[in-house]
């Protein structure tokens, strides 16, 4: 139904780059939080080739809800790498590739903010493709749950019958699974945009 109103996903490239991150919280007075994981999935020809995730010492505490979210303590975070020591791994994936994030408007300030704040290159790279937004028409039709932001992961995965990574994990958010997702909710879309769901 409404396949017409997922005709943004069809036009994506069959190349591109899935990033998530999970955080120390959320951004408050002090700045935005600090990346704990950095999680990326590779697709290629619409089918996801790779994934990888950094877990990033971050300069601020890991707050209780995010730790209740992510499961990772202060004291693991601690003997992470910082996020600058592995920036050029992290970027080399980045370079030239459309960016697919849902929620970019959390997860991508806050990149570059680490970007700014270590004074680090930033790789070029064809633009940054909020997933969450993107779903906002179709959702709205379908009656799904939306905030502001778009309909979540979840309410995606659920009514798009994707595989489900996090219960898995027993429910916990992690950075590469939820980017894996992402791209498994994406290309379910992209499908659903030339079929009939």
């Amino acid at each position: 139904m409404y396949k017409e109103l997922l005709w943004i996903f069809t036009q994506l490239p069959d190349d591109y780059i899935v990033l998530d991150t999970e955080t120390t919280g959320f951004p408050d007075e002090n700045g935005p939080p600090d990346i704990v994981t950095l999680g990326l999935t590779v697709v290629r020809n619409r089918e996801i080739a790779e994934s990888i995730e950094f877990k990033t010492r971050p300069q601020k505490n890991i707050s209780e809800e995010a730790q209740s979210i992510h499961g990772i303590t202060n004291e693991q975070a601690a003997e992470f790498e910082s996020f600058g020591a592995q920036w050029d791994q992290i970027a080399e994936y980045l370079i030239e590739q459309l960016i697919v994030i849902h929620n970019a408007s959390f997860d991508w300030p806050i990149l570059l903010d680490h970007v700014a704040r270590y004074g680090l290159p930033m790789p070029p790279i064809q633009g940054v493709f909020c997933s969450q937004k993107a779903a906002i028409p179709w959702a709205q039709a379908m009656n799904l749950p939306c905030s502001q932001r778009g309909p979540s992961l979840d309410t995606l995965t659920k009514v798009l019958s994707a595989e489900n990574l996090r219960e898995k994990s027993s429910g916990i958010h992690g950075a590469e699974i939820d980017s894996q997702q992402t791209a498994r909710v994406v290309e379910t879309m992209r499908r659903s945009g030339t079929t009939s769901i």
